[in-house]
């Protein structure tokens, strides 16, 4: 039961961890509301300043827990238990910022027009809800309230739920480079794939 108690003080409440020494905001909220930020993107964005507009506010939900991500990182001396925990949040971070990152470019992307891009954060919007989704049960079974479970239990499902949650961030990194390829064939038939290049960089050029 000690090692479940330190995932939960470290990670799952608003708390301070002995050597990191900040405020830990609660990863499941933060997460949940980048998602209710991108579903508004998908329900409501019917022109393109609609979609910046609500992109933007995704953008500014993430930027505001992005402190929280890069000091959760630079934590490294966690037991085994917690850091598989650690890694858990911060690929949850990661798929948010894939996402922030990638679409904030395919915004200035004219290969795309207004319904591809609300396609298109529907799909960011369906990856990044079972990623959020798996991160509110990894916080239900760290909880001291649920007794159900013993320690061997809890671990084997942290290891399930990270499992999975890496496998959703796998999905989006295929998702982001399927997406951008789109604009480079296109780009490519106009003879103009410098400027797809120069938005994206060249680093999953080798995807396309």
């Amino acid at each position: 039961m000690k090692n479940i108690i330190i995932l939960i003080s470290v990670f799952i409440g608003a708390t301070t961890y002995a050597k990191a020494q900040f405020v830990v905001t609660d990863p499941t909220n933060l997460a949940s509301g980048i998602l209710n930020s991108a579903n508004e993107i998908v329900q409501t964005s019917n022109t393109v300043s609609n979609v910046v507009k609500n992109f933007n506010e995704v953008k500014k939900v993430y930027e505001q827990g992005k402190e929280y991500y890069d000091k959760l990182k630079a934590i490294n001396n966690l037991i085994k238990d917690a850091r598989k925990v650690q890694q858990t949040v911060l690929l949850v971070g990661d798929v948010s910022e894939m996402y922030v990152h990638n679409f904030g470019k395919m915004l200035n992307d004219p290969n795309f027009n207004t319904q591809e891009l609300t396609a298109i954060a529907n799909g960011y919007s369906a990856l990044l809800t079972e990623s959020t989704e798996l991160l509110k049960e990894l916080k239900q079974i760290v909880s001291t309230t649920n007794l159900s479970l013993n320690d061997k239990e809890r671990m084997d499902v942290i290891d399930r739920v990270y499992k999975e949650v890496k496998e959703y961030h796998n999905l989006v990194r295929y998702y982001t480079n399927k997406n951008i390829s789109v604009s480079y064939l296109r780009a490519k038939k106009q003879n103009n794939t410098e400027r797809v290049l120069q938005l994206y960089g060249t680093s999953n050029q080798k995807y396309w």
